[in-house]
């Protein structure tokens, strides 16, 4: 299912319980005119575990988080007075999502196209652009007079040409490779680590991680989820293998009777003011959380934008391309000046 397909879901979903139409009704009438048929599914098994009273997280996960929702009274005093506004937090927390992960994107599209089209200039001028002067420079005998800057190019363009036929397959192999280690728990973990140190896209990385724990985890403990089961639910949807086993530490150490803001501290993943403002609010959790989550999205939406400017509004890497496509142009060019000079000097 996309996530266009699930905002849309909860948005109705929420807008059905807030008009007290009851849990399985909605199922049935969201399963009735869903088009994708994977999601269908999915909703009628919901509907089906609802219907039968059961609460086996094996059967889906979402189908015991509708339930507590909606019915099973919340331990905190606003839950039990608004139990219908949970589906409506869920719509708002998923479409924010939706907008982070499509913001990242569109400032990863950018510098994405532009490299390929840089891998593709590159690679014209090399097999077919260069050996074309190169043999015009040959008829005219002035091979072995050119400039060194000429000479050079010359040079890399026959290197690439040599190596060509073993670029290709040695780049597909580094991709399986790639592929299959990254698969492996330990080669998976060791990528996630690399992306997180790595700089201004590791800060930003970072960043969206903290962004995205603090709002579910708030969601979550405002829903009335005991703190355990969120700090589980959290750390499986982190998306980094490096940010789960920190916030799986934390929850073992709040299993031994620690407190949150401690092991959180001590994973060296969270930023201390996040750490601290968790600390600070330690006998109320949930309000805590969600008042964490004002300064690190502030954060993460500033940082969001500087990097979307230096990849997307600047021209850096415009002026990248333009460098190494002039200094080759330039390279080609220079013997032709210096030959016209020589004609017009005779």
């Amino acid at each position: 299912m996309s996530a266009k397909e699930l905002v849309t879901f909860t948005r109705q979903f929420a807008t059905m319980i807030r008009r007290r139409l009851a849990l399985v009704q909605c199922l049935d009438i969201l399963a009735g005119q869903q088009e994708n048929k994977v999601f269908k599914n999915v909703l009628k098994d919901i509907k089906s575990s609802v219907e039968q009273g059961a609460t086996s997280r094996t059967r889906f996960d979402v189908t015991q988080g509708l339930r507590r929702a909606v019915h099973e009274p919340c331990a905190r005093r606003r839950s039990r007075r608004h139990p219908r506004h949970h589906p409506h937090r869920l719509a708002i927390y998923i479409e924010k999502n939706v907008k982070l992960v499509r913001q990242v994107r569109g400032a990863m599209t950018y510098p994405i196209i532009v490299i390929f089209i840089m891998i593709g200039v590159m690679t014209v001028l090399l097999t077919f652009v260069i050996p074309a002067f190169e043999g015009m420079f040959k008829d005219f005998g002035a091979k072995d007079a050119l400039p060194k800057l000429t000479q050079m190019v010359i040079w890399v363009s026959h290197a690439f040409i040599t190596w060509l036929p073993l670029i290709i397959p040695v780049v597909v192999a580094s991709i399986f490779a790639f592929t299959w280690i990254y698969r492996r728990p330990k080669g998976k973990r060791a990528v996630h680590r690399i992306l997180l140190t790595m700089p201004i896209v590791g800060n930003v990385l970072r960043k969206i991680a903290v962004a995205r724990f603090t709002r579910t985890m708030g969601t979550l403990l405002q829903s009335g989820v005991p703190i355990l089961d969120a700090l589980e639910v959290v750390a499986k949807s982190a998306g980094n293998v490096i940010i789960e086993e920190g916030l799986m530490y934390a929850r073992a150490k709040i299993s031994e009777g620690k407190n949150l803001a401690d092991p959180l501290m001590e994973s060296k993943v969270f930023p201390t003011m996040v750490v601290q403002m968790i600390s600070v609010g330690e006998p109320k959790p949930a309000r805590s959380i969600r008042c964490s989550t004002r300064s690190p999205t502030s954060t993460k939406k500033k940082r969001r934008r500087r990097l979307s400017a230096h990849l997307h509004d600047e021209p850096l890497l415009m002026v990248v391309v333009g460098a190494m496509v002039g200094v080759v142009l330039m390279a080609m060019y220079l013997p032709i000046f210096s030959l016209a000079g020589a004609m017009k000097s005779e």
